[in-house]
């Protein structure tokens, strides 16, 4: 079950679903729709609730149309969608769409389906895939592998985001969107520090955020989490540009996104997973130098704290947990309005800064 966000400048999709899906029901999806008003996700600005593979049945109907499974879907997906109003085989092995795209469609279309979720795994396997063809069908594509609730999983697809950056970051942009798959909180393989970083570097990708998890059982903690304004301010940013590493070392990792109203998001990746807290300077962001004569300095994870003017020389310390991530907004102070344009690090691999 996914549930989505819509941004509305520019739009991206946050999506929320619940990892069992081939388990899913006509009534659990039903009841994941009355928590998302009751319990302030609706507020918060989740918007639509997507299902994932393995509601249709296993044979189309006579005419050639998908048809939802009879037992776990009694009242058909149309029932469904006014309830809520918010490959040639899928991977699951049911139907899929090739030999029927119009069809289905127009299927799609008849049942009142707001947002269609196309997964082309077996067309773009080997290829390298024409960004530039995909967004002019696309909102959001899939870059990588299936994410799993582990932070291993996490680490590999943050690893592989950034070492191809010089080709996926240029690609998105208002209306299109590279998709590095689920956000896993709320579950129970990562800590809530693992959590934090997730949540902090989908955010830094604008990326279209997926929750994997059960909305009826989600502990207060992560709830708070996937209902933070300030990081969904960053994520539908109206600039519309996707962040990227810009240092590595000493077991660190910065990544930076630049946003509207010349502002810069950051955030400080502790890759080490044992011990305490450790230090790092915020001078060593690349993006700092551009920080001339003054930036004002929010913290926005682990706990929001204004931390006040700085000057580019500052000698302000972060404390990174283990695994953890320190995201900040910096916002240049200038009476020269030529001077308050960031002069973004570059997103080129090779020029990425060794800490």
């Amino acid at each position: 079950l996914r549930f989505h966000l819509k941004y509305n400048s520019p739009r991206l999709h946050l999506v929320l679903p619940i990892s069992s899906c081939c388990l899913g029901s006509e009534r659990l999806y039903m009841q994941m729709a009355d928590v998302m008003v009751k319990e302030g996700w609706k507020e918060a600005g989740y918007e639509y609730v997507c299902i994932d593979d393995c509601w249709p049945s296993l044979q189309r109907d006579a005419q050639g149309r998908l048809q939802a499974d009879p037992k776990r879907f009694p009242g058909g997906i149309k029932k469904l969608a006014d309830y809520v109003n918010v490959g040639e085989k899928t991977c699951a092995g049911y139907p899929g769409s090739q030999g029927y795209y119009e069809t289905d469609a127009q299927t799609f279309a008849d049942w009142d389906v707001d947002l269609l979720k196309f997964d082309g795994y077996k067309v773009f396997l080997c290829l390298q895939p024409n960004y530039t063809a995909i967004r002019e069908t696309c909102n959001h594509w899939r870059n990588f592998n299936d994410v799993f609730d582990s932070w291993s999983s996490v680490k590999s697809i943050l690893e592989w985001t950034a070492s191809h950056q010089d080709i996926v970051v240029p690609s998105a942009g208002p209306g299109g969107w590279n998709d590095p798959d689920m956000l896993v909180i709320g579950n129970f393989g990562l800590s809530h520090d693992q959590q934090e970083s997730q949540m902090a570097l989908w955010a830094i990708m604008a990326a279209p955020l997926l929750m994997s998890n059960d909305l009826r059982d989600i502990c207060p903690r992560s709830k708070e989490l996937l209902q933070n304004r300030r990081i969904i301010d960053i994520s539908q940013d109206p600039l519309g540009k996707q962040g990227y590493r810009t240092a590595k070392g000493n077991s660190f990792e910065v990544w930076e996104r630049p946003l509207s109203k010349n502002r810069l998001a950051v955030a400080v990746l502790n890759h080490q997973e044992i011990g305490g807290p450790r230090r790092f300077a915020i001078s060593d962001i690349p993006g700092w130098k551009f920080c001339d004569p003054h930036c004002n300095v929010t913290l926005i994870l682990p706990q929001y704290k204004e931390m006040g003017v700085q000057t580019k020389e500052s000698k302000l310390i972060l404390y990174v947990n283990p695994s953890g991530t320190v995201l900040l907004m910096v916002t240049p102070i200038s009476k020269d309005i030529r001077r308050l344009h960031w002069k973004y690090t570059s997103v080129k691999q090779n020029q990425v800064i060794t800490l």
